[in-house]
């Protein structure tokens, strides 16, 4: 059995992996990071926000390249496809548009790569072979919702190799597919409508009429429990009950690692089986760049939490 290191969203900051890889015990040899008996999974989102995207990319694809990482496709590169990616029924348009808010939000891989050149159309072309999730011996990997229901519709789809093609990409850019909903929830998260009336000011101070859930916590029974959302704001999230059915619950045969939800404070497991990995290092009060070292354990360890 191979052991793994896995790494949560690291968002262009390169010094902070090189830190983090150090403290894992990784060095470099021929400007590869490697370590004798481990491989390292990233959790996705390796791009935007952070000031040195080249690096990241270069880092984490020459291990790839070597045998000495794997990885799994985030939100961010899954929208770095669609905002390279023309639409076809609506000519001069792409699949994810060219708003000011899509361009803020993607400005840092935008300027840094310089949209057009040559290695920008390398890294958008290597996004494709990004899995959208990893079920491997031991362990299962994915970026935001490990959702039974929506990953057995993306394996038929993507005949077992869980990636992208332009045809899904197209479809998961379509809001009336089945395919978006998959992709949705499996890279963004679980979401639920809010009652009418409702809403709420994202990180980015965006307003929402859908909330971001708790998919991990079989205990919460309302909105208000299962909002992924500031304790200041959670007083907006009405406390009515959810339905009993809409969480999709998780087997618990083997840990499951994700990335995503910006958490804070100190790096825990969320229960016995599911570990959040994503501690908000591009965040702007300062967060962390978190790892969790496994050995093959199936319940999961407080101290194998790493963090720079």
């Amino acid at each position: 059995m191979i052991f793994y290191d896995l790494i949560g969203d690291i968002h262009g900051h390169a010094h902070a992996l090189k830190a983090l890889l150090k403290c894992l015990g990784y060095t470099r040899n021929r400007g590869v990071w490697q370590q004798p008996g481990r491989q390292v999974i990233f959790l996705g989102d390796l791009i935007d926000r952070g000031p040195q995207q080249r690096e990241v990319l270069r880092i984490v694809r020459s291990m790839i390249d070597e045998g000495h990482a794997l990885a799994v496709m985030g939100n961010h590169e899954f929208n770095a496809l669609a905002y390279a990616t023309p639409d076809p029924d609506h000519p001069g348009e792409h699949l994810r548009r060219h708003t000011v808010k899509n361009r803020h939000q993607h400005h840092a891989f935008l300027s840094q790569l310089r949209e057009g050149s040559a290695a920008y159309k390398d890294a958008i072309n290597w996004f494709w072979q990004l899995p959208l999730y990893l079920d491997l011996q031991g362990l299962r990997v994915i970026h935001a919702c490990w959702h039974p229901e929506h990953i057995n519709v993306m394996e038929q789809l993507t005949r077992g190799s869980a990636r992208l093609t332009p045809e899904l990409l197209i479809q998961a850019s379509r809001s009336d597919s089945p395919v978006y909903e998959a992709v949705e929830t499996l890279l963004k998260g679980l979401e639920m409508d809010l009652p009418e009336g409702s809403q709420y000011l994202d990180k980015d101070g965006n307003p929402r009429t859908q909330l971001r859930v708790r998919w991990w916590d079989q205990q919460a029974l309302t909105y208000r429990q299962l909002a992924l959302i500031s304790d200041h704001k959670r007083h907006l999230i009405p406390n009515d009950p959810v339905a009993p059915d809409f969480l999709p619950g998780y087997d618990q045969c083997k840990p499951v690692f994700f990335g995503h939800y910006w958490m804070t404070g100190r790096p825990v497991p969320l229960n016995d089986h599911i570990a959040c990995l994503d501690y908000s290092v591009a965040a702007r009060h300062g967060g962390k760049l978190c790892a969790y070292r496994w050995e093959g354990e199936k319940y999961l360890k407080e101290r194998n939490f790493i963090w720079v």
